[in-house]
């Protein structure tokens, strides 16, 4: 009885991998290398979750494609953003991770754009974003209102990046006096310039400084100024949200549409006409990824927190932010002087 058992049991599980191997054979992805060009530079939040992928993602796939990641920086990641539109092979090998203003970039008629954020083959998100703006301790400006008073020198990493957007925003909106020094190409450059004093602030992910800065924080270093919510989250109660700025209705609108990046965060995409099964094969294994308790447990000691959303929450939210009225959107072009 043992001996059929056991035969039954080994007929089942060759015919198990005989039946998965033919599946892996037939997979589109067999034999292949999946990029992940990440537009920023190495660390940061960009450079985390895209390193994380490459190392989980192929495991759920279909035939076990190699996965790695190539770091591609320029223009706020929009030099990214227009690869993987553009460039990429359309087979769902190329996957990217840019700005999550990639929408409200294209919105705006950035002339750098040269992609329809709606046409991506959007795969799937592994946090929401909530990016903060500090000042460093020795600067006059601790608050917004003391930005009104004083000007101070900010460190901007790109013109479709929050680091330059957002104070541009306050400047127009409720008269702050930044001034942005351009040329930093990415959160963490921006960072080491304001420890080495060449600037008064800077931007970044607050998961980024939360996990990577505690000791600024610890010892008072720094002092964030602003969030970019719609309402002040529960990291930093005492922060005012981008949400709740404007003193007009139309200032309130402009703040509030970018205060909803953040459902785009750090989210994955493809190039536009990926063949519907290899779409579904990835988001079903970018799912699968994300309940690994290897993937979970492995974001959790990087200092990344986990907050997902799927490739079709992710279409719905650049949908939602390209339909936003024209009103809102000539407003926030004529601050950014992007005329139609």
């Amino acid at each position: 009885m043992i001996a059929r058992l056991f035969a039954a049991s080994l007929a089942a599980f060759l015919a198990a991998s005989a039946a998965r191997a033919q599946d892996d054979s037939a997979s589109p992805f067999a034999k292949k290398t999946i990029t992940i060009y990440i537009g920023n530079t190495a660390g940061g939040t960009y450079d985390l979750y895209g390193r994380l992928l490459a190392r989980f993602l192929g495991k759920f796939v279909p035939g076990n494609p190699a996965v790695v990641a190539e770091n591609m920086p320029g223009a706020g990641t929009i030099r990214a953003a227009n690869f993987i539109y553009g460039a990429a092979p359309r087979d769902g090998t190329a996957l990217g991770i840019v700005t999550e203003t990639v929408a409200i970039e294209q919105a705006l008629r950035n002339s750098a754009v040269q992609y329809d954020a709606r046409k991506y083959t959007w795969i799937g998100r592994v946090a929401a974003s909530n990016a903060i703006h500090m000042m460093w301790r020795t600067s006059k400006v601790q608050s917004l209102e003391d930005a009104k008073k004083f000007e101070s020198p900010l460190a901007g990493t790109g013109a479709g990046n929050v680091a330059e957007v957002i104070p541009t925003l306050l400047n127009a909106l409720i008269g702050t006096k930044f001034k942005i020094v351009r040329g930093y190409p990415a959160a963490n450059e921006a960072l080491l310039a304001m420890e080495r004093g060449e600037v008064e602030g800077a931007s970044s992910n607050w998961l980024t400084v939360k996990a990577g800065k505690r000791d600024w924080l610890r010892d008072g270093k720094i002092r964030v100024i602003l969030q970019d919510l719609p309402a002040r989250g529960p990291d930093l109660p005492d922060v005012p949200a981008l949400g709740e700025l404007g003193d007009t209705p139309e200032a309130r609108q402009i703040f509030a549409l970018y205060a909803s990046m953040g459902s785009i965060g750090r989210s994955f995409f493809a190039a536009p006409g990926v063949p519907a099964r290899n779409a579904k094969i990835l988001r079903d294994a970018f799912v699968a990824m994300t309940r690994d308790p290897e993937f979970i447990a492995e974001a959790a000691k990087a200092g990344g927190d986990l907050d997902l959303a799927t490739g079709e929450d992710l279409q719905a939210s650049v949908d939602k932010t390209l339909d936003v009225p024209a009103s809102v959107l000539d407003q926030a072009r004529a601050i950014f002087a992007r005329q139609p």
